[in-house]
């Protein structure tokens, strides 16, 4: 649904097309990075019997790391591949 909502709609604003375009950017290196960390966190909080307000505490600084994480990963990994790809195979030949 979410999906389908954003489909059809447009991005007007410079502010809004850039905000948009970073969580594009954005959204595989998080989908890649934040699985494992899900892991950890539901297995502290289930093995540690935290209490719901230090793990959501906990769950706030889990978002943050994985934001950063998957920046880092964006702009460290997956921008120089794949210029780096791109330069290899798609140059056309003189």
């Amino acid at each position: 649904m979410i999906v389908s909502l954003g489909a059809g709609d447009s991005i007007t604003g410079r502010s809004s097309t850039r905000l948009c375009k970073f969580f594009g950017d954005l959204s595989y290196p998080l989908y890649i990075t934040h699985y494992p960390l899900i892991y950890v966190y539901t297995a502290w909080v289930t093995r540690n019997k935290i209490p719901a307000t230090y793990g959501a505490v906990m769950g706030g600084l889990l978002l943050a790391a994985s934001i950063t994480i998957a920046y880092a990963c964006l702009k460290l990994y997956d921008e120089p591949v794949r210029e780096w790809l791109k330069r290899r195979f798609l140059v056309r030949g003189t």
